[in-house]
């Protein structure tokens, strides 16, 4: 084994370490990509040869496999209550300024920090608004 055999070798063992160590599909495909251009150099490929195939074979595994894998790794995922309050309508208690950073809307028979999507619009009390997205403790919310 020459010296480029071996410097794919270490290269592998890296990628699969680093990606033990953070199981988020970050290195796994640079690792396939340094299995083909180990194969590469084994059948005694030039060394820009040997890079270009393991570029080339990582990207196209990164293209293909990561969109399939990132669906399953999201199946398990439940929706939480959180997200289930979005698109529904509520009443401003407190009126809704952005630039004062006041506001808060009852959502069934809790009251929740509010702010407007768009900074220019104030919203008054007993105003309908529907809620766009939650951010921590806060609804970012919209006239109904």
């Amino acid at each position: 084994m020459g010296g480029m055999e071996i410097f794919w070798l270490i290269l592998l063992v890296i990628f699969v370490v680093i990606e033990a160590i953070t199981l988020s599909l970050v290195t796994i495909w640079f690792a396939v990509g340094a299995v083909a251009a180990f194969i590469a150099a084994m059948l005694g490929a030039e060394s820009t040869t040997q890079w270009i195939i393991g570029i080339v074979v990582s990207a196209v595994v990164l293209l293909i496999c990561r969109p399939i894998a990132r669906k399953q790794m999201q199946k398990g995922l439940e929706p939480t209550n959180v997200d289930s309050m979005v698109g529904k309508t509520c009443l401003v208690k407190e009126g809704i300024n952005n630039l004062k950073e006041t506001g808060q809307v009852l959502i069934g028979d809790l009251e929740w920090s509010a702010r407007s999507t768009d900074d220019n619009v104030i919203i008054a009390v007993d105003e309908k608004v529907v809620i766009e997205r939650v951010e921590g403790v806060k609804v970012f919310v919209k006239k109904a």
